[in-house]
This record gives structure tokens, sequence and C-alpha cells, in this order.
């Protein structure tokens, strides 16, 4: 109504606008957009109940809340740390990208001809090229086209992974299940929203369909959480093949080494790996990455000596009928050998998911002007030496090593492989960090790893747990073959969510042609499909223990946004009524102690329930309140200037705030609680400010109106779709400023009668700033107490077995063993207060 349009500003729209509009419509789009307080009483209007019922019209702007107005002060952001770099930071960049991103990927060519030819022996030299086409057109067409060429492109501001596809996604449409979305989180500055054009039908078309089917929405996120429980999967098991493979160089360069004695020293291998973790990516990125690029001359260089010493007819392999030949000659064995195949093409998803650490342009320069030149060598030399060697091809690479060099290569292999492991751990990492802020991961602590480069993180709890589970594969697989098949499988899976999700964003946000979107997805997702039809064939011969990973990650994640979507849901059923509040008084039924007191929820609208408890536990409540709420939005970064959005919850005089702190998925909160404290509170003053400027800027266009004619005031008038005549000289803050005890003004809503009292010589809205400014800063003095509520759920005793072994059994022991709140807050425990509280779901 057009009282609530006085409640703190909460009107649904862009505060840079003035439009006119009834006053029910107002507030029926209040409540669909940022409405805080269902259900609350008129407590600012002097008009009775049938005043209301009648249809006026309203100016709906500027709106008085800075969850829309403090968004438009920051011009603009960076959309990532490197978007505006030099020559040299890129060569930098690019440089380090050799040590974290491309390890895994480089190190291919060690197990891709073993495994391959595992399934699909050599009988002539038509089968060593047809499978060496295989592997060049595998390279060429899922690392070069389809990642560098266009996956690269949909990063998220320079963040990549599937998490950061279905933030994209969000950001764009209403798809998330969480429903703590507003529609002033669309002005932050790093937003840069691109809403569909109304010529794109088909866009509009995707994206209503998206935000009205709750279908399309459970199997969106199922979707992505398979695609980051198979990430995960794929950081264990890619250390695993990597190393064992490096290793096992040793049975060709010593005779007398066994099996057993491989698997021993890549145990002590990863174990160190893992033991360097903590040392971040940028350091270790530096220190590896003069080796990863000798690595990468080793097989170039190596390449280009087999071709001249064995056979360059292998360049014939070019040509893609050699693998129409190759499937002709051996069938089934062929396409059994294809998951040994597709080895090649692994790490590519890490290009994408590691994108944080760098940027694209680096991704891009390194991969197209040095790794794949020296991948291609590498194979077509391993290609030439088995053309005259077909018995050794198990150890091809080591094998086609020239004698003189084989110790040197057999080193700069093992370190190459140890940094390898690194690429998808890192993955790893950035995904679940991910997959945290945007409510589907357990809380766990985060290090940051470097304070130049934003994103570069650490998990200890997943990297000692990557570890374990590491050597569980290394100690039960004894072959390379196994692995190789177990790594095909987590590799294909998240390459095909991602094309999934890549062709959702073409058809969403880059709205381009519908063919080029079709032969995209049908291409690349049938070859992925044809692979993984080849992998998951052999998955009796023990691989299909990575399945059991990704069904336990996939149940962790679910179930933690599944606890965490019904926890949400019911506070905000439970929240507390405005009539209630109002009911209570300014001094909420008990004493109003000097101070701040910091109620941190969940809610982003309404009071919460938990507050209530505070009220009946605690004898006095603080003079000022503030409803803090840290909400992670769908992008990567929040400028500072726009962290704290403010509104009120009650009148002036009950002191109470509803704090928002947005931060998003790839910010690091850092700053301890005194900053905290003084950040918000500089943001409440200001917001406070901002409110009285606009309502003094109302109250001179009020005095104009005024003070024009009679005749003019009849002439401001709109008609209705009904015909009637409805006047727009009704003053949009007369309500609000009545309960500032200033002038008061009776507006019909025929329009042809305005009273206007005269006004004292002081400001009343002066006065007003400047004690509740002062009011701000005693209750600053007198200290801030953080009021925290533990929130636990559990299902109803009629709910389903299945619900009741989700939530009381698996949500609650993933929501005791994360880590806390307080811990995650930064809240000190000698300014805490806790009250515990319990939902029935």
């Amino acid at each position: 109504m057009a009282e609530e349009s006085a409640n703190g500003g909460l009107v649904s729209m862009d505060s840079s606008e003035s439009r006119w509009v009834y006053g029910d419509e107002e507030e029926e789009e209040d409540d669909d957009d940022d409405a805080e307080h269902e259900g609350s009483s008129n407590w600012m209007s002097g008009d009775s109940e049938e005043e209301n019922v009648e249809q006026r019209l309203i100016r709906t702007g500027p709106r008085i809340d800075s969850f829309d107005v403090e968004a438009f002060e920051v011009p603009g952001a960076p959309r990532t740390d490197y978007e505006d770099f030099t020559i040299g930071r890129a060569l930098l960049l690019a440089f380090q990208t050799l040590g974290v991103v491309y390890g895994d990927v480089g190190t291919s060519p060690l197990y891709t001809f073993s495994v391959m030819f595992n399934k699909c022996p050599i009988h002539g030299e038509e089968d060593v090229l047809g499978a060496l086409s295989l592997v060049l057109y595998t390279l060429i067409l899922i690392s070069l086209i389809k990642y560098v060429l266009v996956v690269l492109l949909a990063n998220d501001d320079g963040e990549g992974g599937t998490f950061a596809l279905y933030s994209l996604i969000c950001r764009h449409a209403k798809v998330s299940l969480l429903p703590n979305q507003l529609h002033s989180d669309t002005h932050i500055s790093s937003f840069r929203l691109k809403v569909p054009s109304p010529e794109l039908e088909r866009s509009l078309k995707i994206k209503e369909n998206l935000e009205t089917s709750l279908t399309l929405k459970k199997w969106l996120l199922m979707l992505v959480l398979l695609g980051t429980s198979m990430v995960i999967a794929d950081g264990i098991v890619t250390p695993a093949m990597s190393v064992m493979s490096a290793v096992g160089g040793l049975k060709v360069g010593i005779t007398g080494v066994q099996q057993d004695h491989v698997v021993m020293i890549s145990v002590a291998f990863l174990v160190i790996l893992f033991s360097l973790q903590r040392f971040g990516t940028s350091k270790v990125g530096l220190a590896i990455g003069p080796a990863l690029f000798v690595w990468f001359c080793c097989l170039g260089t190596t390449g280009v000596y087999n071709l001249v010493k064995h056979d360059r007819s292998v360049l014939r392999a070019f040509n893609p009928l050699h693998i129409y030949y190759f499937f002709k000659r051996n069938s089934t064995r062929a396409w059994m050998s294809l998951g040994g195949c597709f080895l090649c093409a692994t790490g590519s998803e890490a290009m994408f998911a590691d994108l944080c650490y760098f940027s694209v342009r680096s991704v891009q320069i390194t991969f197209v002007f040095l790794v794949l030149p020296c991948l291609l060598l590498g194979y077509l030399g391993q290609a030439a030496f088995l053309m005259e060697n077909q018995t050794k091809a198990e150890q091809v690479f080591f094998a086609s090593v020239p004698d003189g060099c084989f110790w040197p290569v057999f080193f700069i292999a093992n370190v190459a492989a140890l940094i390898a492991c690194r690429a998808m751990t890192t993955a790893t990492f950035s995904c679940i960090k991910q997959s945290t802020t945007l409510g589907c991961f357990p809380r766990l602590k985060i290090i940051h790893t470097s304070r130049k480069f934003m994103g570069q993180i650490y998990i200890p709890v997943i990297n000692w747990f990557l570890l374990v589970l590491c050597l569980v594969i290394v100690t039960t697989f004894t072959s390379i073959n196994e692995i190789g098949n177990a790594y095909g499988i987590a590799e294909l899976g998240v390459m095909m969510v991602t094309t999934v999700l890549v062709t959702i964003v073409m058809l969403l946000i880059w709205q381009i042609n519908i063919i080029i979107v079709l032969t995209f997805l049908v291409f690349f997702l049938g070859i992925e499909l044809t692979f993984f039809s080849s992998v998951l064939w052999s998955v009796g011969d023990g691989s299909w223990v990575i399945l059991v990973y990704v069904a336990v990650f996939f149940m962790i994640m679910y179930i933690w946004n599944y606890g965490s979507k019904l926890k949400y849901e019911t506070e905000v059923r439970q929240k507390l009524s405005m009539d209630l509040m109002l009911q209570l008084g300014c001094n909420l039924g008990t004493i109003r102690a000097p101070g701040i007191g910091l109620l941190y929820n969940e809610l982003v609208r309404g009071v919460p329930a938990i507050f209530g408890h505070f009220l009946t536990s605690l004898p006095a409540i603080h003079s000022m309140v503030i409803f803090v709420c840290i909400k992670y939005v769908p992008i990567p970064v929040v400028p500072q200037n726009e962290r704290f959005l403010f509104r009120r919850v009650c009148p002036k005089s009950f002191h109470i705030f509803r704090c928002i702190a947005r931060y998003g998925y790839k910010d690091m909160r850092k700053e301890n609680h005194q900053t905290f404290e003084q950040l918000l509170i500089d943001s409440l003053e200001k917001f406070i400010r901002r409110e009285a400027q606009e309502l003094s800027l109302e109250s001179d266009e009020e005095r104009e109106t005024d003070s024009s004619d009679e005749d003019e005031e009849y002439s401001r008038v709109l008609v209705g779709p009904n015909g009637s005549v409805y006047s727009l000289g009704v003053p949009l803050m007369s309500n609000y400023r009545s309960s500032l005890g200033s002038t008061t003004t009776q507006a019909s809503t025929s329009g042809t009668h305005f009273e206007d009292h005269a006004a004292s010589d002081v400001d009343p809205m002066d006065q007003g700033l400047e004690s509740e400014l002062s009011f701000i800063r005693k209750a600053k003095e007198s200290g801030v107490v953080y009021l925290m509520g533990h929130g636990d759920i559990r299902a109803r005793k009629d709910s389903w077995f299945i619900k009741k072994l989700a939530i009381n059994y698996f949500y609650a022991f993933l929501r005791k063993n994360c880590r806390a709140g307080i811990a995650t807050l930064s809240v000190p425990h000698t300014n805490l207060m806790q009250v515990g509280m319990t939902y029935m779901v």
C-alpha cells in the first residue's frame, strides 16, 4: 500500500527511476521482490482501514534504500585481476600455468599408448597409424577446439569449473533452489547482467522455462553436483595415475625392479607431494614452472629424434581415414581401446577448472604455442618408434628415449608427474570453495595462499582426504591399465557435464545461432558418449571404485544442499510477524540496554524466529539491533563499497535494521571483527544520511507542488484503465514524515484538497538525522555483542524414512563436523551470546 512505500523505501524498482502505480500494485510487487515484512501493519500511516481499501496512485521513486542505491555508487569494478595487464605479466602468468594447469595433460604421453595397446595389441603398422590418428584428433578436437577455443570463453569473470558455469546461469535466470535471491543483487557493479534481448524469443523462452520449472532446477543442480563429484574423484585418481606411470619407468632402466617396488616408491612420492600443497599455487608454480618447461622441451626433442631416426611416414596419421581403417581391422578391440586413447586429453578440464588461478589469455597462449606442439611431436615420435619396435608398447615412452638421455629424462618425467598431480588437486580446491559458497558443500577451513592473486587457496581437510583415497587407489590397483580406466570415467563425466552447461550458456547468455549450438552439443557430446561407453564396458576390472567415490561425494553435496534449503524455508515460514513486533513496542517488551547487538542469521527478509528466543531468554536487549546476513551472490567478487546493504525493519524509534553483507564466491573474508564492525557502522551511517537526503528532496518537491495553482493540480491527472481520473499530486513521503514528527500532509484520493501546516524554523529532519547518528555512536561506544542462533532441523515423526535418514543422521553429522559459524565469521568469544533452536521440517 501507499504507507508501505515509506517503510524504509521497500519499493521493488530501480532507484534511478520514478513511475506511478496503483497502491495495491506496489504492495504486490514489494512482496514478490524485496518485501521484508509480510503481514506487517501500517505503522506509519494515519489513514483508516477504509481509506486503505480505496485505490490510489502513488509515485514509487526514488527509492530510499541502500539495497538498490549503494549499488550505483561504484561505476564499475574490474571483472578479474588479469583483465588489464602488461605483456610481461602475461608471459609470467603463462609461465606459471605450466606448473599448475598443464602438468596433467603434459604427462599423458607416459601412459596413453601403453593403456591403448593393452586393450588392442598391435598387429601391423596400420594399427599404429590408426591409434596415432585417434590420439592426434582427440587432442585437437577436445583439448584445442572445445576447451581452449570455446569452453574457456564461458568463464564467470575469470572463474572456471562446473560451479562457475552454474553460477553464471544462476545470474541470468533464477534457477537457484535456495530462495534468498534479491532484486538488488543485480545492481552490483560487477554483476554485469546481460538480459536476453526481446528479439530473441528462444533465450527468453529458455529463461522462463528454467525459472518456472522446479523439476528443471533440480535436474540442473544435480547435473552440476555430479560434475563436481567427478572433479573431486578426478583429483583422487590423477596423482595415482601420473606418479605410477612415471615411476614405472624404473622397470625399463633397471631389470630387477618389480611392480611392488613401483607402488612403494609411488606412495612415498605422493606423501611428499600432498605435504607440499600448503605452500600455495603461485609459489609452487614459479618454482616448478621451469621443470615443466624442460619437460615439454624433452617431449618435443625426443619426438623429433624418433621421427628422424625411425619412421617419418607416421605423419600420414593426420589423414583421418586411418581411424576408419583402424576400426575396420580391429572392430571391438578398437572400440575398447578408446578409453586409453582418451587419456591423451585428460587434464583438459583442469585448464578450465584452474582458470581462477590465471587468465584466459595466458592459458590459451601457453597451450597453443608450447603445450600442443610438444604433445603432438611426442606422440608422433612414440608412433615412429613403434613402427619398428611393435613389441615394446608397454613402456613405449621410456623405451623410445635415447640411451644416453634415459636417466635425465626419467628424472624430469617424475618431477613432471608430481607436478601433474597438482593440476586436479588445485582444481578440486577451487570447485569445493565455489560449492561451499553456493550452499552445496559443508563449511571447511580455507587458507588463501597468495596476497597478490585472489582465488589461490588451500583446504587442509580436503588435501589430506585426497591423499588417503589416492593411496587406497595406488595400493589397490597394481596396474596403470586399471587406474587408467577409472581415470577415464572421472574425466569423461566432468567433460559431459561441462558440454551440457556450456550449451545452456550458449542458448541463454551468448544467444548465438541455434545451428551452431546444436552442432556443438551433438558433435562433442557424441564423441564423449562414445568414449564413455568404452570405459564403462571395462568397469568390472575394479575401476568401479571411482563410481563409489563419485556417489559418496554427490550424496554429501546433495544432502547438504537439501538440508540447507529445508532449514532456510522453515526459517522463512516461522519468522516473526511485524504485527507482533509492533505490539511489543519500541522497547520490545523488555529493557533496552546500551550497545549494539549483531544478530547473525541467514534470512534476507523478515525478523528471524531466533530473535524471539533472545527476547524471551534475555532480561534485556540492546538499544540497537542489526540483523546481519552473510550472503553469497552468484558472482566472483563484490566490490567493498557495495558490501553492506541496509534497510529499516521497524519504525525509527525501534532502532532495528537489517544488514546484508554480500560476498562473491571468490571473495576472501579476511577482515577481523573490529574491522567488520567499523565497516558495518560506517555503512549504516551512510545509509541513514542518504535516507535523510531523499526525505529532504521529497519535502522540497512537495512544497513546490503545494505552492502551485489549483488549476495546475487538476492538470496533473492520469486516466486509469477503468476510466477513472486520478491525481498525481500525492506526496510520496507524507506518512513517513508524520512518523518523524515533521510536517503532516493530508491527501485525499481525489486530489481536490490539500492541507499544509507551517513548518518550524528548524528542519525537524536535520534534527532527527543528527539525533540518530549520535545515538549510533553512543551505542557503538557501549560495545558490540554478537548474538548467534544455532538453528538445527529435525524431520517430523510422520516424515518418510529416507527423509529422516537424510536429515536426522546424514545432514546432522555433516553439520556437526563442518566448520562452526563462529570460526567462519571471526566472532570473538568474549562478545558472544548464543541461543539454540530446533526446527521440525
